[in-house]
């Protein structure tokens, strides 16, 4: 885990996310949160990364979600050697 994101403010955050009880309170609280790129942008990241685990090419995926090579490079990366985050919930969706 990335020690530079451990801050008491990033902790209040996950926190009060937590307290979110279902999809409606999400999107009140993120569109409050975010931009709408960004949080297009995180949506993004998590659908390349739901691909990428389903065995779609970089072309495919590109297609469908308009993200960079680049972009699915990254996501990539994070699910091959990052902190299993993408994991924990795809293992949690089925």
């Amino acid at each position: 885990m990335n020690d530079k994101i451990r801050t008491e403010a990033v902790d209040k955050l996950f926190e009060g996310i937590l307290l979110l009880k279902n999809s409606e309170e999400c999107y009140k609280f993120f569109e409050d949160l975010c931009t709408v790129n960004e949080l297009l942008s995180l949506s993004q990241r998590y659908e390349v990364a739901y691909m990428l685990k389903l065995g779609n090419t970089y072309m495919e995926i590109a297609e469908k979600t308009g993200a960079s090579t680049a972009t699915i490079s990254r996501v990539n990366r994070s699910l091959n050697y990052g902190n299993d985050g993408y994991e924990m919930i795809f293992s949690r969706m089925k």
